[in-house]
This record gives structure tokens, C-alpha cells and sequence, in this order.
């Protein structure tokens, strides 16, 4: 890899890492409000979770993977198909992220701490790549095509 596009390859990295940090404050904070007024833990836990989601889904399109999407889904903030892949890729790294635990804990003895830290390095970079290189990658339309 050129070392030009190993440092865009670090930058986009380090941005979907500061996009993360901002999805875990957004989920945190919705979720003490939620509490605060009077909500349970459960549904509070729900609708925070799906904010900090859509916001890493927005944000990571717009900020983090921007070069890589079309001229067209930049525009749009929501592109239904865009957004499966999304909601799969995160529903298999949470799926990845609980057998790993699993795994590490139950069988390898390992301390519930240690364990995660080892799951959140693996599963970051399993979600980052998959976002990378198939959740947001750019489509060809035939209109922009067209123009140049």
C-alpha cells in the first residue's frame, strides 16, 4: 500500500473511531435523560441505543466514508439499502462480540475486562473494514454518469 492512501486509510480510521466515541456520548446522554424522565432502563436502553445508531450511520457516511459514496447518497442523509448493510454488519459484530466473550470467559478464563478489551480491538476493526468495504462503498449512477 503507497503511502498515501496508508495515511487516508489511518485518517478514515481515526475518524470512524472519534464518530464512535460521539455515538457512545449520544447513547449515554439520551439514555440518563430517558432515565431522568422516568423511562425505564430497558426502553430507555432501546431508543438510546437507535439514536447512537443512526447517528454513527449519518455521521459515518458524511464524515467518515464521505469519499468513498456517491455524489447522490452524500446528498440524501438515508439510503435504505446503504442502511441494511449497516444494520447487518452491526448485528454480526454484536453477534461476534458476544460468542467472543463467550469464548474468552467460559472457556479460556480469561477476566470479563480483559475479555473485552480484546473483543472491542477485534470487533472495531471487523466493523471498520466492513464498513469500509461494503456497507459504504460508492455506486455508479447512470445519470451522474452522464454529466461528467
Amino acid at each position: 500500500m503507497p503511502d498515501k492512501r496508508r495515511r487516508q486509510v489511518i485518517v478514515q480510521f481515526l475518524k470512524f473511531n472519534a464518530v464512535g466515541l460521539i455515538n457512545t456520548a449520544v447513547d449515554f446522554a439520551l439514555f440518563t435523560l430517558l432515565l431522568f424522565w422516568g423511562m425505564g432502563s430497558f426502553g430507555a436502553q432501546a431508543v438510546s441505543y437507535a439514536a447512537g445508531t443512526m447517528n454513527s450511520y449519518i455521521m459515518n457516511k458524511k464524515i467518515t466514508f464521505s469519499e468513498q459514496v456517491s455524489a447522490q447518497e452524500q446528498r440524501s442523509n438515508f439510503n435504505i439499502s446503504q442502511f441494511i448493510r449497516f444494520a447487518a454488519l452491526n448485528a454480526a459484530v454484536l453477534a461476534l462480540s458476544l460468542a467472543m466473550l463467550f469464548v474468552l470467559i467460559s472457556i479460556a478464563g480469561l477476566h470479563s475486562l480483559a475479555s473485552k478489551l480484546i473483543v472491542t480491538t477485534v470487533t472495531v476493526m471487523v466493523n471498520f473494514l466492513g464498513s469500509r468495504k461494503w456497507v459504504f462503498v460508492k455506486k455508479a449512477y447512470a445519470h451522474e454518469d452522464m454529466r461528467g
